[in-house]
């Protein structure tokens, strides 16, 4: 009698086995999505490019003379934060950028005496600048890892300028020299396209355009015909850039 109990139990035990081995087992719970990428957050970068200044003098020679300069080399970093807003493409920033320039120019001109004594005064002018400072705003739309935005704001700039006069009288020639050195407030607007190749990594092409504004000086020579009173000279500068460049996200933008 006890056998025949112990096989029952025996059989029992092994039916319930093969019937739990035969119901379906419960799938392990999915993996949650990643977060989708957002343009919030900080960065900062490097830049390199070139950029073309057009320096415009004008001066007591009977007019003014303009003169477009040879793309020079612009380089330097820049950093800045940015918001995009949730569940929307719109992102709006500001950033920082300063770049050191190689652009420079020179310009000849004749100065005829202003009294109308056929004598006259021959001169170069030098145009230098050789930094640039631009702080701006940003408005963009992303999608996804690109983001396409325009900029705009205010940029510092230390443009010098070197004018010198040489007078001849009675075959005696006269050098008489001024010069234009200093930081002075303009404006930007420009615009471009990043795009993120990894969750902290991007990289950006963009162009901008710059004023910098105006600088007069007053060069004298030391004889009684041409610029004795001092001849005034105010000299103004403008540049485009092309640029391109890498930004590391240390904050956010995950």
């Amino acid at each position: 009698m006890s056998s025949f109990i112990a096989a029952a139990a025996l059989a029992v035990g092994l039916g319930q086995a093969a019937t739990a081995a035969d119901l379906p087992r419960k799938a392990p719970p999915a993996p949650l999505p990643p977060p989708p990428l957002t343009w919030t957050g900080c960065y900062v970068g490097v830049n390199v490019g070139a950029v073309r200044g057009r320096f415009e003098l004008d001066g007591p020679f009977g007019g003014s003379a303009s003169r477009d300069g040879d793309w020079g080399f612009a380089g330097g970093g820049q950093f800045g934060c940015d918001y995009q807003f949730a569940g929307s493409g719109f992102v709006i920033g500001f950033r920082n950028m300063f770049d050191g320039t190689t652009n420079d120019r020179d310009r000849t001109f004749t100065v005829t005496d202003p009294a109308g004594v056929l004598v006259s005064a021959t001169g170069t002018a030098n145009f230098h600048n050789r930094w640039f400072d631009a702080l701006t705003g940003r408005v963009g739309y992303s999608w996804g890892p690109g983001l396409v935005y325009f900029q705009g704001g205010g940029v510092w700039s230390r443009i010098e300028a070197d004018i010198a006069l040489a007078t001849t009288v009675g075959g005696v020639t006269t050098v008489s020299a001024g010069s234009f050195s200093d930081t002075k407030t303009g404006w930007t607007v420009g615009g471009g396209i990043e795009y993120r190749f990894a969750p902290q990594w991007s990289v950006f092409v963009e162009g901008n355009y710059y004023d910098f504004g105006s600088r007069d000086r007053v060069v004298f020579t030391p004889v009684t015909t041409v610029c004795e009173l001092g001849c005034a000279f105010s000299g103004k500068t403008t540049a485009v850039s092309v640029l391109a460049g890498v930004n590391y996200r240390f904050w956010g933008g995950m």
